[in-house]
């Protein structure tokens, strides 16, 4: 289902579900982040749900906290982000520990991003015209402002710490027409050693959070 007109990049409080069928295929990316073949399987058949929460905290700094449901008895992950720019650690089963970094970004400051993450190794030309391209122009709700500061993409960054791992993730999040309907989209670059994944996530709008509702 399409995104409804009032959320925004800086307003994704609400169930979304992964769309397999307009998204890309996860499994390369999982294989160069050294997740194993059964379970790269698993997660390929599992339906992915998304409960998304947006909130700012005393200091007035935008929060996303994601609580991810996955079907086939395969357990969730959480994803909290303080989009501040900061780097900060995490830890979990699937992906290792990790450190990562996200913030609200203009296409001009996401362009900037990308000059210096291909300097890095974490993209190469062709996946910064990837995390670039397809973005909707901003609603007048994201330019009004609201969690996202007015910006309309949102750029995470994430590097692995454990010895024998060296990926990096590298997302863009933000909506883009979509079989001409207005999609949330994260649009991901996996790297190691060289090596490049992209692919695209399209998400269905499911329904507000239950709390929300009451």
């Amino acid at each position: 289902m399409a995104a409804p007109a009032n959320k925004t990049i800086g307003d994704l409080n609400g169930v979304w579900y992964l769309n397999k069928t307009l998204s890309d295929s996860v499994e390369p990316a999982l294989s160069l982040q050294g997740v194993g073949f059964l379970l790269r399987k698993a997660i390929g058949a599992a339906g992915i749900t998304l409960h998304v929460k947006h909130y700012l905290d005393p200091a007035a700094v935008p929060h996303v906290d994601i609580t991810q449901i996955v079907t086939g008895g395969i357990t969730g992950t959480t994803e909290q982000r303080t989009a501040d720019g900061e780097f900060r650690p995490h830890a979990d089963w699937l992906f290792g520990s990790v450190r990562g970094r996200c913030q609200y970004v203009t296409p001009e400051e996401l362009g900037a991003f990308l000059v210096s993450a291909a300097e890095q190794g974490w993209v190469d030309a062709a996946d910064r015209e990837f995390l670039a391209r397809d973005w909707l122009p901003p609603t007048d709700a994201e330019r009004a402002g609201a969690y996202g500061q007015g910006k309309p993409l949102f750029l995470s960054h994430v590097e692995n710490l454990d010895e024998g791992g060296g990926w990096t993730a590298t997302q863009v999040w933000g909506f883009q027409d979509v079989g001409g309907e207005r999609r949330y989209v994260r649009n991901v670059i996996t790297a190691k050693k060289g090596k490049f994944v992209a692919l695209k996530m399209v998400y269905d709008w499911v329904s507000e959070l239950e709390e929300e509702k009451k």
